[in-house]
């Protein structure tokens, strides 16, 4: 058992290191993009969540949403802060990609 988690493990790592090399030019102009749709407020949004065995972890997404509130400082739905290229990335499913930094 605990050969088959090492095991998995690495080649979990792997994996993970040969799609992060093969789409970092990609993950570039996605940043590049964000960055200037977001208006230089930030291109990754991270949350807490928990994961094996309950313990905590900071899940990493390209930021695809404005920080826009209504006159009382609420957040306004999220249809309206969603951008063009936010619903782009999201119906390609491509803000779930920075999460296979949380590999490592």
């Amino acid at each position: 058992m605990l050969y088959s988690y090492f095991l998995k493990r690495t080649i979990d790592f792997i994996v993970a290191f040969f799609v992060l090399a093969v789409i970092w030019p990609i993950l570039l102009l996605l940043i590049i993009f964000l960055h200037f749709t977001n208006k230089g407020a930030g291109v990754f949004f991270t949350q807490e969540r928990p994961g094996k065995n309950a313990r905590i972890f900071k899940a990493i997404k390209f930021k695809t949403m404005t920080d826009k509130r209504d006159s009382e400082g609420n957040l306004l739905p999220d249809a309206e802060r969603l951008t063009k290229i936010g619903k782009i990335v999201r119906s390609l499913s491509i803000d779930e990609l920075p999460q296979l930094i949380n590999m490592y």
